[in-house]
Formats: C-alpha cells, structure tokens, sequence
C-alpha cells in the first residue's frame, strides 16, 4: 500500500502552513504489519526532512534516537517499520509560525482519521505532542466520542490509562525535528513512552 494515493487533500484550505511541502508517506508499507501509530505535529519546514526521506532527513534522525533512547536497535525508518511502527504528522502540510491554529487541525485531522483507517491491525497509539492530541481528540469528538487525552500539561497526564478506537493512546512529547536535541529534559520522557508502545505489542 502507498499511504500518498489515498490520503489527498483537494484544495488545501488551510491558511496559516506552506501547502508546498505537503507531505504524506510515498514508500510502500504492508498495513497488516503496524501495530503502533505515531503521531507527531506537522510536515517539515523542508520536505527533505520528512519521515521517509532518506536517512539524512531530520524527521527520521531525530526519530531514530528517540527509538534507540528507548532500547530499540534501529538504524533506518524502515526498520522503525519493521518494529511495526508507523510515523506521520497530524498536519500534513509545513508550519509557517510556531502554533497552529484550531481551524487547521481540525481541517486535517479528516485526513488523518482517513489515514489511521488504513492501518486495521493498529494497537496503540503515540500521540507527541500538543497538535497530535488535539487532533486526536477532535477525531474522537467528531464521532461523538469522549475526549481521549484530557486538558493538561503533558509531563502531568503522562503514565495514565487512555483510550483511542479502543486502543491505548499515549501522550507524550513530540520527537520530530530539531528540537528534541535542544530540549534533552524531554528525550527521558520521549524514551519512556515510546518504549512503553513497544512494550504493550510485544
């Protein structure tokens, strides 16, 4: 399967994020084998650096470290892959400030409940960082759902039991992009939570 051909977005509405480097997964995955769903915030400033762009891209650098951070011999994204992990971003498009706005994120996240309906052998989910879990919840709240992840400081929900579809969700820091090695007070936390995730589908 290739993520790219179904996952489009038609008119691009969304005012406040650079449309030119909308990026959705353009590798062929088998979807019977992703057990845990990562969800981070938005495409790269550079397209370069998406996920699986090749091992120089920054999203897959710093991915690569947070899975080795929590014990996994990884050294490429595809064997994040074959760990039955798969990454992507709530926003599928680049930011153009620091925030996004709510309008984007629920705008997207139509793309992203299309995306995760891909993937029917999912068993948890990773939700890092503040614009996957508002994403997240507005899915939930969108099909009359309870709120998955509750209002709050990240580092203060993490540890407690959260469901998503049925399924696990973890809240947690997002790994993608230059800050994670800025924020090395963070990385402990990333670590935990990603290997928790792997964990819970061995």
């Amino acid at each position: 399967m290739y993520v790219y051909e179904t996952i489009q977005c038609g008119n691009f509405p969304c005012l406040d994020v650079k449309h030119g480097n909308y990026s959705v997964a353009q590798i062929q995955i088998d979807p019977k084998k992703i057990s845990v769903f990562l969800i981070s915030e938005a495409a790269p400033a550079d397209i370069k650096d998406a996920y699986y762009n090749g091992e120089d891209a920054l999203f897959a650098k710093t991915t690569l470290q947070a899975f080795q951070d929590a014990g996994a011999s990884v050294n490429s994204m595809q064997d994040v892959l074959n760990l039955g992990v798969y990454c992507t971003t709530a926003i599928k498009c680049g930011k153009t400030g620091y925030g996004i706005q709510s309008d984007t994120i629920k705008t997207c996240s139509f793309l992203l409940e299309k995306e995760i309906s891909l993937f029917p052998e999912v068993k948890v989910f990773l939700l890092m960082g503040d614009v996957a879990i508002k994403a997240v919840n507005e899915i939930a709240r969108r099909n009359n759902q309870p709120r998955v992840i509750p209002v709050g400081s990240t580092y203060k929900i993490r540890g407690q039991d959260y469901y998503f579809q049925g399924k696990p969700a973890l809240p947690s820091y997002t790994q993608a992009g230059p800050s994670f090695f800025i924020e090395k007070s963070k990385r402990k936390m990333i670590a935990e939570d990603i290997g928790k995730a792997v964990e819970l589908i061995s």
